[in-house]
């Protein structure tokens, strides 16, 4: 006979059912944990779980209750005079039920609308990842046993919010049957019915994941979402994972599509930097070899693990010469490296046969092999290498090579019925047959017409062009066990579409564009025994980290994730349990908040979000974030608004009585009220206003004895008064001053002794002291910085002893013990780099830079208490939405600052700071 469970709806009145979650509410606001009959110690099978409604609403208060725990309530300093209040007074009943409701919604529309419900196994994956990529375990350790420690209620209420959220973005983000029709939330509430009172858990058999041991000192961990946009990378099938890698970077992520998230590969003995390599897939590792550097084409590689996430480097002994736009197959047993450009440039017609196995490499003959030639393709047929086609000093083969590597030997492929010469085309391998497509038939002109080689009768078939694809080069082309699909490239614009040729009746059938990815060339994409995954390559406007999911079953597209949109010039606040990043060029009004104890990414609402902007401020009341001012499309605003994470909403600032509109000022939160002072706005001021949230109201700060106007300086919070130093206003400042808003009056800051005049440098309280360090005087940046006393009003000098390089539009963090900084640029070069300033033995040192983020500036940081967390800025000629977070706890000696990277963007001193300043009309 089954055992009922004690809050099953059927067995319980409602009555009893209510006294019952009143206990668990009182036990969980006592104690911190559930009572027993809300805890499995040892959890029943999963058919037996029925969840009712009024159940996930006490696990869902459950999970914000350790949330609110560890809130930030700013009062370090006795700057609020209130305690931190209690979960019900910030979160009502209502709040926390229509969470749930939320969650269940999106679920129900998975399910209902695009016929994707959340499996049991997407469930595991995410309660495995959480689990494993934490970088808060004590937190999340409070979590699991805030839910009993029972893994059907973790997967049901904690990891099915976060999936149900990220899953659902993804396909109403991109479906152009509702995109735009409705926001989100309106969408949910229209389509979803009333939600019925008991749900079934998803039906499997769950484990409880071990949680990782978290930070480790001075060591850098990848934030969770896509690679960096990128180009001319490489992307091979797992099995269960797409490895994408390289690009003009060594970075590299795997991406799984059964609970569309990133996992990033590690840095760690990576091969260098390259574009135009190749890579295979072993079974067990990927190995990428050769390439471009842009300078040199390379001859080195290496084999990823994605299983314990580790790189081994190729071996170099009887390695073929370095190369790009060669190919490379996989025999099941070793890699053959073929063709491509040298490094004078020169095609060749040598290559190398890698065993992964041995680290050793043979080359293969070049007795009655193909002529010497680059951007030709190759595929394995189970015994065979077939090359075909490409490019010889100009001119556009069909000739082409079958490589035994049994005999060493080679066979011409006939030339009788080939198609048109080409370079830039594709091929599959059917099984018995090679299928090549598209290519450039000569300069700028791409063409739609293919051929099937069958090497066993060493013979030509011409494709059909009826309904083919229009001509294009630097597409993709995947087998699917029965059509050959080619997506994207260019025959003069990126292109969206694509085709599935059937070589069986030698028709093809167009790819839907619903939804499909914006267009592109020289993306990637792959098999994944089911559906075809695009990524990467170059679109409109730049490189992208965007992609699609193609299911040729129903002829659709799904997106895959990628966290926050790429930005630069935003703000992040750090809550005590998340950082929420918001706004940012170009002029975005979106955000996200990123949960570093289940490493995980939740888009902000845009309805009633401020106007999009740049250059604006943010600062954490506790409860709220509140954003105020910036650029926003072509105007200094002096809008803002005040978003609450607890119920993902935004209520906006009064502009009764507030400052003039501005950009590059400052905001400080004292306890009770941000007071924004300085910046741009038709001028440099010296203006400013004290907003208390409470009462929605502004008072103007005082101008007199009010420091000159001024831009892109800082300002810190005492715990009794706001410090503003440095900046500009036509030429760079080294003078500042103290404003108390209790008194609504000014001192000056001593320049005896200050640190010389800069802008676009970084400023930290550290209980006692004032540490400005870094910035820059017209195009002059510093190294050196000043400790600014408020006791004594004195200065002293910060020693440039294994201090950073000299750099601008970095970041600092207090740490409690030391001030870190990171990032930055010098005008010519971008950093990876940083430093940890005690000022106790005003001394440096040196923050590794293994698998730190790629090299920034104009960027955001947060400190968590353990971590700094990095996110987004400029890393090249775009933004970028990568990021990472390093561990400050005492660690082992740090590797040495390698060679910056050059910039070959925005190496401009813009949009802060700038000798002459050139605002917008």
């Amino acid at each position: 006979m089954q055992n009922k469970s004690p809050l099953n709806s059927a067995s319980v009145s409602p009555r009893v059912l209510l006294i019952l979650l009143v206990c668990a509410a009182a036990c969980l606001i006592a104690t911190r944990t559930l009572p027993a009959f809300l805890r499995s110690e040892a959890p029943p099978s999963v058919s037996q779980r029925i969840l009712t409604f009024a159940e996930r609403v006490v696990y869902q208060r459950a999970i914000e209750d350790v949330y609110w725990r560890h809130r930030i309530w700013p009062r370090n300093h006795g700057e609020q005079p209130e305690p931190k209040p209690s979960l019900d007074a910030v979160m009502s009943q209502a709040q926390i039920e229509k969470k749930v409701t939320d969650y269940l919604r999106k679920s129900q529309a998975l399910e209902d609308y695009w016929h994707r419900p959340i499996t049991a196994e997407q469930l595991q994956a995410e309660m495995d990842r959480m689990a494993k990529h934490t970088q808060q375990p004590e937190v999340l350790r409070e979590l699991f046993e805030a839910l009993g420690n029972d893994p059907v209620i973790i997967a049901e209420c904690l990891a099915r919010p976060a999936l149900a959220d990220r899953l659902l973005s993804s396909w109403y983000g991109a479906d152009e049957r509702i995109h735009g029709e409705l926001k989100l939330e309106a969408w949910l509430a229209k389509r979803a019915g009333n939600m019925a009172n008991s749900i079934a858990a998803a039906n499997g058999n769950y484990m409880l994941p071990t949680i990782s041991q978290g930070c480790i000192g001075d060591t850098w961990t990848a934030t969770a979402g896509a690679p960096s946009p990128r180009a001319y990378h490489t992307a091979i099938w797992t099995g269960s994972e797409m490895i994408v890698w390289g690009g003009g970077t060594n970075s590299g992520g795997r991406y799984d599509p059964a609970t569309d998230r990133w996992t990033p590969t590690t840095l760690t003995n990576a091969p260098s930097s390259r574009a135009g390599h190749t890579a295979v897939w072993t079974g067990v590792e990927m190995i990428v070899w050769g390439g471009t550097d842009g300078s040199n084409n390379l001859n080195t590689g290496g084999r990823y693990n994605p299983a314990n996430d580790s790189w081994t480097a190729t071996s170099m002994t009887n390695v073929p010469a370095g190369r790009d736009d060669h190919t490379a197959v996989w025999t099941g047993s070793e890699m053959i490296v073929w063709g491509g450009y040298d490094d004078n440039a020169v095609e060749t017609d040598t290559g190398g046969r890698y065993n992964p196995v041995s680290n050793n490499w043979t080359a293969t003959a070049t007795a009655n092999a193909p002529t010497a030639r680059a951007e030709h393709t190759a595929v394995w047929t189970g015994t065979e290498m077939i090359i075909w086609g490409g490019e010889n000093f100009g001119n556009y083969l069909d000739t082409g090579g079958r490589y035994n590597p049994t005999t060493n030997s080679w066979t011409a492929t006939t030339t009788t019925n080939t198609p048109v010469p080409r370079q830039w085309h594709k091929a599959v391998w059917t099984g018995n047959e090679m299928v090549v497509w598209g290519g450039e038939i000569n300069v700028l002109l791409p063409t739609d017409s293919g051929g099937r080689y069958n090497p066993s009768t060493n013979s030509w078939t011409a494709t059909s062009m009826t309904n083919a694809p229009s001509g294009r080069i630097f597409h993709t082309a995947v087998w699917t066990g029965s059509e050959m699909m080619v997506w994207g490239g260019t025959g003069g614009s990126p292109e969206n579409t694509g085709g599935r040729y059937n070589p069986g009746t030698n028709t093809w059938t167009a790819t839907s564009t619903a939804n499909a990815p914006s267009g592109r060339s020289t993306h990637t994409a792959v098999w994944t025994g089911s559906q075809m995954i695009v990524w990467g390559g170059n679109a409109v406007g730049g490189a992208a980290d965007t992609g699609g999911r193609y299911q040729p079953t129903t002829n659709s597209w799904t997106p895959t994730s990628r966290g926050p949109g790429s930005r630069a010039d935003h703000t992040a606040i750090w809550t005590g349990t998340e950082m929420i990043i918001w706004g940012g060029s170009p002029n975005l009004n979106t955000g996200g908040s990123y949960s570093p104890s289940i490493d995980s990414w939740t888009a902000t609402t845009t309805t009633d979000a401020p106007d999009g902007r740049e250059y604006h401020t943010a600062v954490w009341t506790g409860t709220e974030m509140i954003v105020w001012g910036g650029f926003s499309v072509s105007e200094d605003v002096n809008t803002g608004g005040k978003y609450n994470p607890a119920t993902n909403s935004w209520t906006a600032t009064t502009t009764a009585n507030a400052p003039s509109g501005r950009e590059a000022h400052t905001a400080t939160w004292t306890g009770s009220e941000m007071i924004v002072w300085g910046g741009f706005g038709g001028g440099y001021v010296n203006t400013g206003g004290k907003y208390n949230p409470n009462t929605n109201s502004w008072v103007a700060t005082s101008t007199a004895n009010a420091p000159v106007g001024r831009e892109s300086h800082t300002a810190i919070w005492t715990g009794g008064e706001m410090v503003v130093w440095g900046g500009f206003n036509g030429s760079n400042l080294n003078n500042g001053g103290r404003f108390n808003p209790v008194t609504n009056s000014w001192v000056a800051t001593s320049i005896a002794n200050a640190p010389s005049g800069r802008s676009g440098h970084t400023a930290v309280w550290t209980g006692n002291e004032m540490i400005i360090w870094g910035g820059a005087d017209g195009f002059t940046p510093f190294n050196t910085g000043g400790r600014y006393d408020l006791s004594t009003n004195s200065w002293l000098g910060v020693t440039t002893v294994n201090a950073p390089g000299a750099r601008y539009g970095h970041t600092a963090v207090w740490t409690g013990n030391d001030m870190v900084v990171w990032g930055g640029s010098d005008f010519m070069n971008y950093f990876d780099t940083g430093g940890t300033y005690d000022p106790g033995t005003n001394s440096w040192g040196i923050t590794s830079t293994a698998n730190a983020p790629t090299a920034r500036y104009l960027h955001t940081t947060v400190w968590t208490g353990t971590e700094m967390i990095v996110w987004a800025g400029y890393d090249s000629s775009f933004a970028c939405n990568t990021g990472g977070r390093y561990c400050a706890q005492s660690g082992p000696t740090p590797s040495p600052t390698p060679t910056p990277t050059p910039c070959t963007g925005r190496c401009s001193p813009t949009p802060r700071p700038r000798p002459t300043p050139a605002h917008r009309p």
